[in-house]
């Protein structure tokens, strides 16, 4: 059987179409590799960013860590300065106890003591705020315009001072105080003023505590308030009576108790270095 010849142009379309697909595959090929390579380089470049960012953040990271260090270590000396201001409170308080206590201790045995003067009324004992006050009536100490201590006022000012002698650290002041009653003319020559009766009792009760008593001389003040501080009403008897006295006052010393700064800075030293070696 004889088959139809296809002519010259049927074998130029399949050389042709033959010799096109070689190319087009060619071109698939390349764009692909194009395209993949096209998506490498932007992987590429996200991973660099992404390690880019992961090293700026791993410098600041660790700038921070060294600034926190830095801190650290600037704070280490205020912080052993506040544990030796902490130290030094601590036994400021117990000291403050301890003298409290003792204050409570001294006005226990002057209540014993005088007992019999403070059911009478002619002692009054307060204590408040770390001070203790000794209020005697003049008449349990002096005569009436007199300014020099009776029989009775040195058993009473020995006994008082017997307890007074005992205790350190602080102040005692001895003040004289008088009513309104004017000074009387057979006594001004002596006493111009009610001030200066007040003075000479409260100097002449310091003389008694020191010279008779053995309270240290450096721990006693003598002073005079004349008619000036009252703690009762003039204008009748009962009230000029109380206003006539002497007060004793004990007080914490007038020399402070202050930290040494030194000490404190080389505790401060310590407490750092200390806290360096942790």
């Amino acid at each position: 059987m004889a088959y139809p010849s296809l002519g010259n142009d049927a074998y130029d379309y399949r050389v042709q179409s033959g010799s096109k697909l070689p190319w087009f595959l060619l071109v698939l090929v390349l764009g692909g590799a194009g395209y993949g390579g096209y998506l490498g380089l932007q992987e590429r470049g996200r991973l660099m960013e992404q390690a880019n960012t992961a090293t700026v953040a791993g410098a600041k990271s660790e700038a921070q860590r060294k600034q926190a260090e830095e801190k650290l270590a600037a704070l280490e000396p205020e912080k052993a300065e506040a544990l030796a201001a902490r130290d030094a409170l601590a036994k400021s308080v117990e000291a403050k106890s301890s003298e409290l206590a003792e204050l409570k201790g001294t006005y226990n045995q002057l209540q014993e003591k005088m007992k019999e003067e403070i059911a009478h009324g002619d002692i009054q004992l307060t204590q408040s705020g770390g001070k203790l006050r000794v209020g005697l009536v003049d008449k349990i100490l002096f005569d009436s315009g007199e300014a020099s201590i009776s029989k009775r006022g040195e058993s009473v000012l020995a006994r008082v001072g017997g307890v007074l002698a005992s205790i350190e650290d602080r102040q005692i002041q001895v003040s004289g105080h008088t009513d309104t009653t004017p000074i009387s003319d057979k006594l001004k020559s002596q006493f111009p003023t009610n001030w200066e009766l007040s003075t000479a009792r409260a100097t002449n009760v310091v003389r008694f505590l020191s010279e008779k008593a053995n309270v240290p001389a450096k721990r006693l003040v003598a002073s005079g308030y004349g008619e000036f501080d009252p703690i009762a009403s003039n204008k009748n008897p009962h009230g000029r009576a109380r206003n006539r006295r002497i007060e004793i006052l004990l007080t914490p010393s007038l020399v402070a108790k202050v930290i040494d700064k030194s000490k404190l800075a080389e505790s401060s030293k310590a407490e750092a270095k200390r806290a360096g070696g942790k």
